[in-house]
């Protein structure tokens, strides 16, 4: 019976994230195409935070973009009742948490059948629990309540960006008015940077297109089954490049703007997260493993030049 009402609870969680972001589609908006534009100190545009500075990953970067969307909040920190407790803070009367989950897996001895011995099996399981905007307490710090500092400079966000992504050491091409990943030739192809809209817009491109870029064999081996344009399998590797990328423009504060061609994806992501409802849960995963994968290119860059100095 404990299986069962935990398999019952994990669904749930599924089937009510999974029903949010498809309301979100079905009115043509896709969620993760605007990231955090707040006036906060934390940030304008970035992940959603723990109370702690930490930001959140996967599948609950979605649900909290889109609880902060639809109640309009500035702030992108986020704790739960007992912490803002612990602050000496209290939420409000009548707010209602937004929900986050914790994913894990315990282990445990077992015998196996056949020979008797003992062996270790792993047993996943998700955890649902609410989290409250730091608008939604009062008596907390002021840090948490902090305006926005000035902006970075606008030239030196790009030429972050411009280091970010040169650090993959992806076969980049420039031409042409396409932007795409050829898995043949293992290259990116991007049209020329000045025949975007904005640099954001080309960053924002370049960063769906490096996720596709990951999905190599040799790099993290993701294939739903196929590229063939239109089908199921094509369209599940979108939603991760277009996760992939929400994730890494929001890291890196640059305004992710709607890639006009995706919205001929919107009716083929519907129907997948509606014939599985755990399937932006998986997608989130990937995407997460994408910007995580490319941000080790970096990391690894800037390790490399602090021995050199």
């Amino acid at each position: 019976m404990k299986n069962e009402t935990t398999n019952t609870s994990r669904q749930d969680v599924y089937s009510r994230i999974t029903a949010q972001i498809v309301a979100e589609l079905e009115k043509g908006v896709r969620p993760w195409v605007k990231p955090w534009n707040a006036e906060h100190a934390a940030g304008r545009i970035t992940r959603p935070l723990r109370h702690n500075g930490q930001p959140y990953s996967g599948i609950n970067v979605l649900s909290l973009w889109m609880s902060a969307t639809a109640q309009n909040f500035a702030a992108p920190i986020w704790m739960t009742y007992r912490q803002a407790s612990e602050l000496k803070a209290h939420v409000r009367k009548d707010e209602k948490g937004s929900l986050v989950v914790y994913a894990n897996a315990l282990t445990r001895k077992e015998t196996d059948e056949k020979t008797g011995d003992q062996i270790d099996r792993e047993i996943p399981y998700m955890r649902a629990y609410s989290v409250f905007n730091v608008e939604q307490i009062e008596g907390l710090p002021e840090i948490y309540y902090a305006k926005v500092a000035p902006a970075l400079d606008p030239v030196a966000r790009i030429e972050i960006a411009e280091r970010f992504f040169a650090a993959t050491g992806a076969n980049i091409g420039h031409g042409g008015n396409r932007a795409f990943y050829s898995h043949s030739a293992d290259a990116v192809q991007m049209p020329p940077f000045e025949s975007f809209r904005d640099a954001d817009s080309y960053y924002g491109t370049l960063a769906h297109e490096l996720t596709h870029w990951t999905s190599a064999k040799h790099r993290l081996d993701r294939n739903f089954g196929g590229h063939r344009f239109g089908s199921n399998a094509y369209a599940q590797e979108e939603l991760v490049a277009e996760l992939g990328s929400a994730f890494l423009c929001a890291d890196l504060e640059i305004a992710l703007e709607p890639r006009e061609e995706n919205a001929a994806y919107l009716a083929n992501w519907l129907e997948v997260l509606q014939n599985d409802s755990r399937a932006i849960f998986t997608a989130a995963a990937h995407a997460q493993r994408a910007a995580d994968f490319i941000h080790k290119f970096s990391a690894a860059a800037q390790v490399t030049q602090t021995c050199a100095a």
